[in-house]
């Protein structure tokens, strides 16, 4: 290993670009290679944690953050029918005292972009699709579908719920398919009408079966975005999207609330995506090989954490580095699944089970955790093998 080792993240997702600039802030020699040929503003809007912004805090962007980003009061959970109010959790500046930073929604690719711009020249390249990669021992050697090879002394799997990094250590296996579909759409605010709500600023709206989660994606409350789940028993993998209409959303939502009706009627453009999961992994990581984020805990949407997931993995994984010494990888990693695996499992299974904050509860567990303080963990010994 170099004295410096080389430090190979695959992907510049939210939680691949989270961990080279926090590797990079600690003067680790850090490349990032990202299939995309470039990124662009897609559709989607994303909730930005106390847990995560004390992180980009840590990054540098957290003030930029702030200002683009809309900051609600509450998040409220609605009768899909009635609109009455089945709970309300404080934010707002409930959530900077309490937790130790804001909570915020924001558009992810506003969001994305900062972190993008938050790396050094040259630290990223695009359109960098990896094929193969291979563990020789002493390093790791890269091989990308532009029949470029690269070498580092570490790889970090970011890259996502198909994680060729996770194939190598665990065989080719597809993730599953949850039973649902999500509907994504961002569009300007329409006016409120006789009949309607106000639309809340970080509101889901919930039946028996299924919900729609809707929020503002900036500052100035311009515009909004909606995500659903809705069950649909069958799905072919192959199509992660498909474009979906108008005309399916009613008939998803029929007889819903009027202020949903009005969000359905001013969607501009509206995609359908299938959710994915997987079981819990039996290993993070192997000799030069290590997972975070989607590559080893894809999770549906319901908790709003799959992101903030991603990001706390990278500062852990960073801070395990800094404990023991990147030289002394296999420590490194065995700590750093030692203090993530437990709550990304826990995160995992509220997210499937899609109960998060629909009646009064206390997020404290989730939104005030601080991956840089929380007491460290002891790996627990590998049970020995039977012969």
């Amino acid at each position: 290993m170099s004295a410096t080792p080389r430090i190979a993240v695959i992907g510049a997702g939210l939680g691949g670009a989270a961990a080279a600039s926090l590797l990079i802030q600690e003067g680790f020699d850090v490349h990032v290679y990202e299939q995309a040929p470039v990124f662009s503003r897609q559709g989607a809007g994303i909730h930005v944690g106390p847990n995560v912004m004390k992180i980009l805090r840590r990054i540098g962007i957290e003030d930029a953050l702030n200002e683009q980003g809309s900051h609600p009061e509450s998040w409220h959970s609605r009768h899909w029918e009635t609109g009455d109010i089945l709970a309300q959790i404080p934010l707002g500046d409930y959530a900077v005292k309490e937790y130790g930073a804001s909570y915020l929604t924001v558009h992810r690719g506003d969001f994305h972009a900062l972190l993008i711009d938050a790396l050094p020249d040259g630290a990223l390249t695009y359109g960098k699709l990896l094929t193969k990669v291979e563990d020789l021992g002493n390093e790791v050697r890269m091989h990308f579908a532009d029949g470029t090879v690269a070498h580092a002394d570490i790889v970090i799997g970011a890259d996502g719920v198909n994680s060729r990094i996770r194939e190598e250590l665990l065989g080719p296996e597809p993730p599953k398919y949850a039973g649902y579909l999500a509907h994504r759409a961002v569009f300007t605010t329409p006016p409120t009408k006789a009949g309607m709500l106000p639309f809340d600023p970080c509101v889901k709206w919930w039946s028996d079966d299924r919900h729609m989660m809707t929020y503002f994606v900036t500052a100035k409350a311009d515009e909004l975005y909606y995500v659903t789940g809705v069950p649909v028993e069958q799905w072919d993998l192959k199509d992660r999207w498909l474009p979906s209409s108008k005309e399916e959303m009613r008939d998803a939502f029929r007889g819903w609330h009027p202020t949903v009706q009005a969000l359905i009627d001013a969607t501009v453009e509206v995609t359908k995506w299938s959710l994915l999961e997987r079981d819990p992994l039996p290993l993070w990581s192997r000799g030069r090989l290590v997972l975070l984020g989607d590559a080893c805990h894809p999770m549906k949407p319901h908790m709003a954490q799959g992101a903030a997931m991603a990001i706390e993995d990278a500062a852990m994984l960073v801070r395990c580095f800094k404990e023991v010494g990147a030289e002394h990888h296999e420590l490194a990693f065995g700590l750093y699944e030692a203090n993530r695996a437990e709550r990304a499992s826990k995160v995992q299974r509220i997210s499937h089970d899609n109960t998060w904050l629909r009646t009064n509860e206390d997020p404290a567990w989730c939104f005030g955790y601080d991956v840089f303080s929380v007491p460290l963990v002891d790996p627990q010994p590998k049970a020995a093998t039977a012969t």
